[in-house]
Parts: C-alpha cells; sequence; structure tokens
C-alpha cells in the first residue's frame, strides 16, 4: 500500500504540534475539531492523532531535556512526575477507547465540543493561579485527562500541563513533563483501538499527520528554550474557546 501525503493535514499537523510542544497542549485538543469540520469521522481521526502523538511526544520530552528544559535523569522529580502521569492514565485511556468504539459519532462529537470550550475556559480562568503540589493531584490529573484524550484524541495537554503549573512546577518542567507523558499514554491508546477495531481502523491520514508533527518539534523545544512562555498562554486560551463553541455551533446549525 503506497503511503500518501495530503500536505494540508501535515501543515496543519506542524502547526498545532508546535503550538503543542511549545505549550504543553493543543495539539489533539485543536487538530481533532479542525478535523471534523473539514469533514473527517472520529473513527479517522483519533487513533491516527493518538499514533502521531506518541511518536512525538516522546521526541519532544527528549528535546526538552536535551536544551535543558526539564530535568529527566533517573530519579529526578520529573521523570518521576512522567511516570506516574503515564502509569495511572494507562486505566483512563483504556475505558474511555473502549467506550469510544461503542457510542455514536454524534455524541463524540459533543463530548469534543464541550471538552474543548471547557479546556479554553479553564486555561483562561486559571492564569495566574498556583496551588500546592500533591501526588493525589497527579493521579487524578492522569486518569482524567487520559480519558478525554483515549475518547477524542485531545483535552490531555491542558489538563496535565495547566495542573502542573497549577500546583507548583515549573512552566517549562510542566511542558517537557506533559510532552513524555503524553507520548507514552496514547501508545496505550493506539493499541486499544488496534485490539478492539477488528482491523476496520481507517490509517489513511497518519502518515500526514506524523510527518508534520514529527518537523516541528525541534523548533518547539528552541522556542521553550529562548521564550516565556506564560504570556502566550491567552492566546492558546482564546483560540481553544472560540474553537469549542464553534464545533458545538455546527452540530446545531
Amino acid at each position: 500500500m503506497s503511503i500518501q501525503i495530503l500536505w494540508t493535514l501535515a501543515l496543519l499537523a506542524l502547526a498545532c504540534e508546535y503550538v503543542d510542544s511549545t505549550l504543553g497542549m493543543g495539539y489533539g485538543t485543536t487538530l481533532t475539531p479542525v478535523l471534523l469540520l473539514i469533514g473527517y469521522e472520529p473513527a479517522q481521526i483519533v487513533p491516527s492523532v493518538l499514533l502521531s502523538e506518541f511518536l512525538t511526544g516522546v521526541l519532544a520530552g527528549v528535546l526538552h531535556h536535551e536544551v535543558g528544559n526539564v530535568n529527566f535523569k533517573p530519579g529526578s522529580r520529573p521523570l518521576k512526575v512522567a511516570m506516574a502521569l503515564a502509569a495511572c492514565s494507562i486505566v483512563g485511556t483504556v475505558t474511555a477507547v473502549s467506550i469510544a468504539v461503542n457510542v455514536p459519532t454524534w455524541a463524540i462529537k459533543t463530548y469534543i465540543g464541550l471538552l474543548v470550550l471547557a479546556m479554553g475556559v479553564s486555561i483562561l480562568l486559571t492564569i495566574g493561579r498556583t496551588f500546592a503540589f500533591s501526588w493525589k493531584k497527579v493521579v487524578g490529573l492522569g486518569l482524567l485527562a487520559a480519558f478525554n484524550k483515549g475518547i477524542s484524541g485531545g483535552g490531555y495537554g491542558p489538563l496535565v500541563c495547566g495542573g502542573q503549573v497549577l500546583s507548583g512546577m515549573g512552566e517549562k518542567e510542566a511542558i517537557g513533563i506533559t510532552s513524555l507523558a503524553e507520548g507514552l499514554v496514547c501508545i496505550v491508546g493506539v493499541l486499544t483501538y488496534v485490539l478492539t477495531g477488528n482491523g476496520g481502523i481507517d490509517w489513511g491520514i497518519a502518515p500526514s499527520l506524523v510527518l508534520g508533527a514529527v518537523l516541528s518539534v525541534p523548533f518547539a523545544a528552541l522556542t521553550v528554550k529562548k521564550v516565556p512562555v506564560r504570556k502566550m498562554r491567552w492566546a492558546i486560551g482564546s483560540a481553544v474557546t472560540a474553537l469549542g463553541l464553534f464545533t458545538l455551533s455546527k452540530l446545531v446549525f
């Protein structure tokens, strides 16, 4: 079977993954609704988004470590947090994928729209606020965020990255941790789709998404190293909120 690259999709993936690897959020949360609006179905979108984000998440984690944005040396707290998030997220991802393959398309689309809207509003409302760090929060964030990722392809980064920042982790550390943990969570989602999809998964858009997303990661890691990212939260929060509203409006009109 020949591999076809759809350059419009590759460029969309590049832009969304650049934002995701720079802010720790925005790839699936943004790309999934855009692909829905273009006309692709959730069954085509979600597995391909999960596959591309597995590859880019691990790559982004490695590059964030290499350029000094986060320390993933053995025994470091960032590595422990990333592993904890990934481990507790397996339950949420498997549960979500099992639900996603057995519910109507309109229900998944509605959930995606509401999820994106909630994420955008949450980002905007929590800018500048900090709270005490706790491992209970890490576990809760991992479970809920992985459920969102497994059922919609998005919603992981905003919860996990934002939650870490609100819990007292450094912003650049939170971005690196989120990238690595998200990559590990996504491979669980991919494998679950493969095992439950009865061979009927359409991987047609996956090569385009993978190519575009991977190309963006080195530039994102360098951006995080050189540019303060806190001020950019207003932009991503506003954009995700607007996209959520637009996605829900398409279900009504």
